[in-house]
């Protein structure tokens, strides 16, 4: 009996270790311009793009049908089916054909630990997409900060 409640105990302990482990970018976070394929596109077009392009690192990010920007970052601690990860995009007030304003998108997205990177990025494919001034991602897990970065659209 006394055995049988020391395993329960265990791996109770055992578990809550493990519902513990916090994930947490390891290394250094990529930002900036992502150096795709250079094309004048219209409102709507997109083009195929590699997912391990090159990043110009920079906070300037030119008003541009096409320009993808953001951050590429590696996460450690990542455990299938834990808490999701949060992206919060904050805009200088996207405005849609519907004449409705964004200040913030969020994305939730799914942990994949045998992903080697994640990737937080945005690109122009709609002339109202396209707003100068601030642009802010953050990424979290729960209410716990992982990264961020600023970005402003000239």
């Amino acid at each position: 009996m006394h055995l049988t409640r020391s395993s329960a105990l265990v791996a109770l302990l055992l578990t809550c270790g493990l519902a513990q482990a916090e994930v947490r970018v390891e290394g250094p976070v990529e930002y900036g311009v992502f150096e795709g394929p250079q094309a004048e596109l219209q409102s709507g077009e997109r083009v195929l793009r590699r997912s391990n392009e090159q990043i110009r690192q920079t906070e300037s990010v030119p008003a541009k049908l096409g320009t993808k920007f953001g951050m590429r970052y590696q996460l450690a601690g990542k455990i299938a089916d834990d808490q999701p990860l949060t992206l919060l995009y904050f805009t200088p007030g996207i405005r849609t054909p519907d004449g409705v304003r964004h200040d913030k998108f969020e994305v939730i997205q799914k942990l994949v630990p045998g992903a080697s990177q994640d990737v937080m990025a945005y690109e122009f494919t709609e002339s109202h997409e396209v707003v100068p001034g601030e642009w802010r991602f953050m990424v979290f897990q729960g209410d716990r900060l992982l990264t961020q970065q600023r970005f402003v659209v000239r």
